[in-house]
């Protein structure tokens, strides 16, 4: 995926990725605030949470891809960053970590924010780590998730990839996107959202260019933004999501009381003594 994002079609969508996630940042207050992945995008670089974190999952992931060299100059080292090192140049004020997605070492309701940028997509249980995210996340805490939408012209280009390596296994590369992960559509996560207790906040789509690879053509495609916001605004390549996580409260009722019904007295009649059962006084 790093080296993927150094591509033209990369650039174009991380630039969208980035603009959308710090205009939904950028207000959110609390104290601790979560990036799980991708650090080339600067999830929490808008945000002003007191303490924030990057996290990786793998070892590969701490060193960084260097870009690419000029012509004429020879290619700079890689930068590599350690569990400690929190001056990276991805991800300003953020100490990173690495820990496994699916058993992050965060109490539970203890996070404000959590950044996903294509964490489920490449994770191995993408389940079981929202669920997580749905543990170490308060109650009205945010949620921000970025996925590539299968329901694309990026998605069909990738799965008519698929198929050629499947049909042709000795056929050259044709795959548009990278070939690790697998997609996750937006109605389905909005499904596995809700059975969380996820209300979707906001969402947007985005990206809407045909499948190309170098940059002269992108740009003669830039027509298509508009015109794919305002006529098929669900098949931009990329969607943007923001969930509150909600917790139904509960009202105390008192304890329970076994009421009887009381008997019901009957109802008092006045007796008049009848004229014989009065005796006249005796002179």
């Amino acid at each position: 995926m790093a080296r993927w994002l150094q591509t033209p079609p990369g650039r174009y969508l991380l630039d969208w990725e980035q603009r959308q996630v710090d205009e939904a940042v950028v207000d959110l207050f609390g104290f601790n605030a979560l990036q799980l992945g991708l650090p080339e995008l600067q999830g929490l670089r808008a945000n002003r949470m007191r303490h924030r974190w990057l996290a990786l999952d793998s070892a590969e992931q701490f060193a960084l891809p260097a870009p690419p060299p000029e012509e004429g100059t020879e290619p700079a080292p890689q930068a590599c960053f350690s569990q400690f090192d929190s001056s990276s140049l991805l991800m300003e004020a953020a100490p990173t970590l690495r820990c496994a997605f699916d058993a992050l070492p965060f109490e539970a309701n203890s996070l404000d924010l959590i950044v996903l940028p294509h964490a489920l997509e490449l994770a191995d249980d993408p389940h079981q780590t929202l669920r997580e995210v749905e543990r170490v996340l308060r109650p009205e805490g945010r949620l921000v998730v970025l996925g590539l939408n299968p329901a694309s012209l990026w998605g069909l280009r990738q799965n008519l990839g698929r198929l050629r390596r499947h049909v042709w296994p000795g056929s050259p590369e044709g795959l548009f996107l990278p070939r690790a992960g697998e997609f996750i559509g937006y109605w389905r996560l909005r499904d596995w959202l809700r059975l969380l207790n996820f209300e979707v906040e906001r969402a947007q789509f985005g990206c809407y260019r045909p499948p190309l690879r170098t940059e002269p053509w992108l740009k003669r495609w830039q027509w298509m933004e508009g015109a794919g916001m305002r006529w098929w605004t669900v098949l931009g390549a990329v969607y943007f999501m923001v969930a509150v996580k909600r917790v139904h409260g509960m009202r105390l009722v008192g304890l329970a009381r076994n009421k009887k019904l009381a008997a019901k007295a009957a109802p008092a009649v006045a007796m008049h003594p009848h004229p014989r059962d009065i005796q006249s006084p005796d002179p």
